[in-house]
């Protein structure tokens, strides 16, 4: 499982012209699930984006997490992120997984950061949808659950 992960002053997403999704402070975390993703990869991401600290505390310092300021996750599959771009100029997706298998992942790591108590505003999964943020620093960190650090 990977993340993208942008800390944002405000976001939302709109479909056919529509916003479905706002947040204020807090995370963009677009979501892309592999072929052989499991429930474990969730928790894993879960864990890793609710505990992240890289809101400044009263010295500025990156040093404060989600909970800590309030924070609001919108939460956005994408499953680009599992692109392969090895050859040619057309990248593959065979390593994404089918939304038969990504949305019960994509749910369950939504729902693990609710039990969490975040506050989470998602995308419309398998949707054509238009992200709106502003991205605050900027900052913005990679996860993979196999990998990380990338």
């Amino acid at each position: 499982m990977r993340a993208v992960v942008q800390r944002v002053s405000q976001a939302s997403v709109e479909v056919a012209g529509d916003t479905i999704s706002k947040i204020g402070r807090g995370y963009v975390v677009l979501l892309g699930i592999a072929r052989d993703d499991s429930d474990k990869d969730a928790a894993f991401i879960a864990d890793r984006i609710i505990t992240l600290r890289v809101f400044a505390d009263s010295a500025g310092k990156m040093n404060l997490a989600l909970e800590a300021v309030a924070g609001e996750l919108l939460v956005v599959s994408q499953f680009t992120l599992h692109a392969d771009t090895n050859s040619g100029r057309r990248p593959s997706f065979v390593g994404a997984a089918s939304a038969e298998v990504a949305r019960p992942l994509y749910e369950g790591f939504i729902g693990k950061c609710r039990a969490q108590g975040i506050t989470v505003m998602t995308g419309e999964f398998g949707t054509d949808m238009k992200v709106h943020l502003v991205n605050d620093g900027p900052v913005t960190i990679l996860l993979d659950s196999r990998r990380t650090p990338i």
